[in-house]
């Protein structure tokens, strides 16, 4: 259990749901596998080669494990992420040299962070604190059984590659998934600004993941008003362009992942949460899927009202098209389940 308190004075944030940060497509997503009874049951027995008491043990045995005598302020980082989220387990850290900068959240029931050698080389404190609450705020979303579900699909697409209508219609489905985990991640950014209560360091973080370490060379404007140039620039040729190069990709890109998380502050939820305006846990199960939907929705089509991607000028009917369907699926299964 958590006992300590954080290092400075943040606002602690009781009993908050992860629907108060997550990015609406990916909330949507998360309240309708989680009112899918057994949902997560099936999906472990699915995962076949997943264990997380094997891959537990092997970075038991291969890594670091944070501590109060080993990377203590990494161990105190992760303290103060489960306060400060209202966690009721500290997830456990693992160290591991691995000269790429990388972190990641691994688990179904008793989920633990491994944080690669190359992140710590590369982040100040204040920067790795808000990758510490990015991967605690993985788990309170239990992303780790829906990104499991990724990966099974991914590894049977592959296997099924030389049937062209199977490849065809899983091939589908993993891109689907693929927005998902994209939204994801940017549902964590947003969930470690709120562990790190420094929204600068939440966007040095990003850049540097970008740029690397030479931060006297960066600039958080310009880095910005590169977003803006990548969301406004060249034609519809490269507006397409921007679409395939994300295929196979989980993670948006920083330029994006920075102006997104910039204008989720600059719209006031930032401090609408820690104003303690916010969902709570114990309504999670009230949260009904077609208003979820709905937001969902209203997100992609304001995000495609202020782009400036000619690409995106030209699909916006279809795409809006596609949105209303969804919505008139989704609304239908709502009103037969009484969601």
């Amino acid at each position: 259990m958590t006992t300590t308190t954080p290092d400075r004075n943040r606002v602690q944030l009781p009993g908050i749901s992860s629907r108060a940060y997550e990015h609406p497509a990916d909330r949507t997503a998360l309240v309708a596998m989680r009112s899918l009874s057994g949902f997560d049951s099936v999906l472990k027995q699915m995962s076949g080669l997943f264990s997380e008491r094997r891959l537990r043990l092997m970075f038991l045995g291969s890594a670091v494990r944070a501590s109060e005598t080993q990377f203590r302020a990494l161990y105190d980082m992760g303290r103060d992420s489960a306060y400060l989220l209202d966690l009721h387990r500290i997830p456990e850290i693992y160290v591991q040299q691995d000269p790429r900068p990388n972190a990641m959240a691994v688990g179904f029931d008793d989920p633990f962070i491994v944080i690669n050698t190359g992140l710590l080389d590369l982040m100040d404190e204040e920067e790795l604190r808000f990758v510490v609450g990015h991967e605690t705020s993985h788990i309170l979303s239990g992303h780790a059984v829906y990104g499991t579900m990724l990966a099974i699909l991914t590894r049977l697409a592959t296997r099924v590659a030389w049937i062209p209508l199977g490849y065809i219609g899983l091939r589908i489905i993993v891109t689907a998934l693929e927005e998902w985990h994209r939204k994801a991640e940017l549902s964590a950014d947003r969930g470690g600004m709120l562990c790190g209560q420094d929204p600068d360091a939440a966007m040095r973080a990003l850049m540097k993941l970008a740029g690397g370490s030479r931060l006297h060379e960066m600039n958080i404007e310009a880095f910005l008003d590169q977003a803006r140039e990548y969301d406004t620039a060249g034609d519809v040729r490269d507006g397409l362009l921007k679409v395939l190069n994300l295929l196979g990709s989980t993670h948006p890109f920083a330029v994006i992942r920075v102006a997104e998380l910039d204008r989720w502050r600059r719209n006031g939820e930032y401090q609408a949460i820690l104003a303690g305006n916010y969902p709570r846990r114990e309504d999670d199960a009230d949260a009904k899927i077609s208003e979820e939907v709905k937001a969902a929705a209203r997100s992609y089509r304001e995000s495609w009202a202020q782009s400036q991607d000619p690409f995106i000028g030209v699909l916006r009917d279809v795409a809006e098209g596609a949105v209303n369907a969804g919505e008139r699926i989704f609304n239908r299964f709502a009103r037969r389940d009484g969601n």
